[in-house]
């Protein structure tokens, strides 16, 4: 049986039939009649997680699997309001993210009633769409519900996907459950026109007049990563490509396999040494950058000297990125299609002899990334975080299927030195707020290990992650020296005498506990023997619970790795 709330039954049946099979459901009493019809539909599994921030983060984690709708359903007052960082989050990495918030009868907005206050649009602009559900009392009103509801579900899937809020008003009595099946309700379908590259004579025209273009590559979703990485293997050996670990899976960004080149991660920071050290001008008069945000803040800094190249940004729904500051066009479609297509025209000019790209400039930078790529292997670490996660990618069996999360500031760094396969990280909006319960998330819809490489500070803010029922399949590698770490990289801030409590906040703490509390098998390493071990005991197939392995190092210790590997390089 289904409630006997009207906009609920309409609301249940249109999330079945545009496709959402996964909802996250937070306790309250107002969104109880909302929980229980998604319950009872078939079609859909719900996951209960009872911090509202972190079952935001959760949701998201579960939509970056297939980039498919997922909902997080919550009650009504300030438990909405903790979704925003995982909304905004959402957002910034194009996720399709469906917010459904119950709600008290409009009547009783600011009336000093309990669990009250102005939910319709109350997350503002990182939502794409937001409407607020009629209780229907006649058959406009209905077709109204019906209408609003479609074109929320429609934006969350437009341009790859955004985040939308649906806002539920539930008058009492609450909790009536006298409906013997949902409605049949009409479902709107939105087909995006097919993107003709083609077309774009503007673009072709800068591109195929440049002497030395430069491909930049920003954090794809997973799949287009994929398809994205098939056309960089044929660009690149006429086009240098510069991409990270949340962009292409390095393992197949080699060039020509038969070329004996060095592959593996690129460093990006050895690549612009060799290039900042080159006597004649190497720089690009053309820059095609693809995707979304970059890690590397040196990448930035320099493509933002480079003030006559002309550059031109691919993103689906057309949006104005000036990331380098000489943006000159704007490309609205998806990278994959506009990639194959330039690798088309490039066969094309090719074969025909009318390819007109310096060849010196492409050798010089090829020789830079080769070398970029081979730095990495050989590093003198020490014991610190850097050794932990060397170590990490060394012991990690090759052929062995797997998913990779990263933790955001230090962590990430880290990750994408060493990172053998495309890596997901919130780097949206870059916080550290939910990166170990988008993992987490994850893990429940995947079917092999995930993988979380994560700082302590970010681990203990997000430590309510733990507490849902997790998978086996939940490998986190959590490092611990005591504070911020990422803040012992930032040139003057020792200067302040308020630095380590303030900033970097110092801490004691210790997953160990939190560990035993909510049922995860616990491991840690404190030197380079327990680390060993201990890698061996973490990868482990046959772990029947999820995993925690905590390694303790120094940051003053962390820091002098990190600048050290980078004067190495």
């Amino acid at each position: 049986m289904f409630s006997n709330k009207e906009n609920i039954n309409i609301l249940t049946a249109l999330l079945v039939e545009h496709g959402v099979t996964r909802v996250v459901v937070c306790p309250g009493s107002r969104n109880a009649a909302i929980a229980h019809n998604l319950s009872r539909v078939r079609q859909i599994t719900c996951y209960a997680v009872t911090d509202e921030r972190s079952a935001g983060f959760y949701a998201l984690g579960m939509a970056q699997h297939r980039y498919e709708p997922v909902a997080v359903c919550v009650t009504s007052g300030t438990a909405l309001l903790n979704l925003a960082p995982a909304v905004a989050e959402a957002r910034y990495q194009q996720i399709p993210l469906v917010v459904i918030s119950a709600d008290r009868s409009p009547a009783w907005i600011n009336q000093q009633d309990g669990q009250t206050l102005e939910q319709p649009n109350a997350l503002g602009q990182w939502v794409s769409k937001a409407v607020s559900l009629p209780e229907p009392l006649d058959a406009e009103q209905r077709w109204h519900c019906n209408r609003l509801v479609n074109e929320a579900l429609t934006a969350c899937k437009r341009y790859g996907g955004r985040p939308v809020h649906i806002n539920v008003p539930v008058s009492e009595p609450l909790f009536c459950f006298d409906v013997n099946r949902l409605p049949q309700e009409r479902s709107i379908r939105v087909i995006e026109a097919v993107e003709d590259v083609a077309a774009c004579k503007a673009f072709e025209e800068k591109l195929w007049a440049a002497r030395r273009p430069l491909v930049v590559v920003g954090q794809l979703h997973a799949d287009e990563a994929y398809q994205v990485r098939l056309s960089v293997e044929e660009i690149c050996k006429d086009v240098p490509v510069l991409y990270e670990c949340t962009s292409l899976s390095p393992d197949y960004t080699t060039g020509d396999a038969a070329s004996g080149k060095a592959t593996g991660p690129l460093n990006i920071n050895e690549v612009l040494s060799r290039i900042e050290r080159e006597t004649t001008d190497v720089s690009p008069d053309y820059i095609l950058y693809i995707g979304g945000t970059l890690i590397s803040k040196r990448l930035k800094q320099y493509l933002r000297q480079i003030h006559r190249a002309e550059t031109w940004t691919v993103n689906r729904g057309g949006h104005v990125y000036d990331t380098f500051m000489t943006l000159s066009g704007v490309v609205d479609g998806r990278p994959a299609y506009v990639l194959q297509y330039i690798c088309k025209v490039l066969r094309e000019k090719k074969e025909q002899g009318t390819l007109t790209f310096d060849s010196g400039y492409q050798q010089c930078w090829s020789a830079a990334i080769d070398a970029g790529k081979a730095s990495t292997k050989n590093a003198a670490t020490g014991y610190s975080q850097l050794s932990a996660v060397k170590a990490f990618f060394e012991q990690l069996p090759t052929d062995r299927p797997y998913y990779l999360h990263a933790g955001n500031s230090m962590s990430i760094r880290l990750v994408n030195l060493f990172a053998r396969s495309y890596v997901w990280c919130n780097r949206g909006v870059n916080g550290i707020d939910g990166s170990l319960s988008t993992a987490a998330g994850f893990s429940l819809v995947a079917g092999c290990d995930v993988f979380c490489i994560i700082g302590d500070l970010s681990f203990f803010y997000d430590q309510n992650a733990l507490w849902p029922t997790l998978n086996r399949n939940l490998k986190v590698l959590l490092l611990n020296n005591h504070s911020g770490g990422i803040f012992n990289t930032l040139e003057g801030l020792e200067d302040s005498d308020t630095c380590r409590q303030l900033v970097k906040a110092q801490h004691q703490l210790s997953a160990e506990c939190a560990c035993r509390q909510y049922g995860l098998t616990y491991l840690s390493a404190h030197n380079a023997n327990e680390l060993k071990a201990g890698l061996m005991a973490f990868l482990d197939r046959s772990n029947q619970q999820p995993v925690v392995f905590e390694v303790f190092t120094d940051s003053d210790a962390d820091t002098a790795a990190w600048q050290n590997y980078h004067r190495q390089t």
